[in-house]
């Protein structure tokens, strides 16, 4: 599977394939590997290899990136993209990057990321309207997903 992370012109900005774990009516789950140097990250390590169990919404503004490190395979955190509802087609997985992040460290705690680069795009009222529900809506399922722990 194809994994295509496009820009609000629609052109491609980065792409890398994937492995599909699941396939629901409105979402797909893929597993893929870092394929950058190491960085660092907020609280964490990003290395080349890491596993990323990646989940993309036709009906969402978001998509969430679970990783795993490649040394231990201990769960690192959530990293979550505020994208356009991503398009699936048989063979690809595309989504218009908006953004807005989210990452959601093991232990709970939430970091909003980029709200400099969404002001910067100069958006308007509707879509920042999506944007920031998308987020909220991330927010609160983290919130939710920490209390069932």
């Amino acid at each position: 599977m194809k994994i295509l992370k496009k820009n609000l012109a629609g052109e491609v900005t980065w792409q890398y394939d994937g492995v599909v774990l699941s396939r629901e009516n409105n979402s797909i789950t893929i597993e893929a590997f870092f394929n950058r140097d190491d960085l660092p990250f907020q609280d964490i390590v990003l290395k080349r290899n890491d596993r990323f169990v990646e989940t993309f919404y036709s009906d969402k503004w978001y998509n969430i990136f679970e990783i795993y490190d490649r040394d231990d395979g201990r769960l690192k955190g959530w990293y979550c993209n505020i994208t356009k509802p991503a398009v699936i087609e048989d063979g690809s997985v595309s989504y218009v990057d908006l953004a807005l992040d989210l990452w959601v460290s093991v232990d709970g705690k939430q970091t909003v990321l980029d709200e400099d680069e969404l002001k910067e795009l100069g958006l308007g009222d509707e879509l920042n309207k999506k944007i920031y529900a998308g987020l909220h809506e991330l927010q609160a399922l983290f919130v939710k997903r920490r209390h069932r722990l």
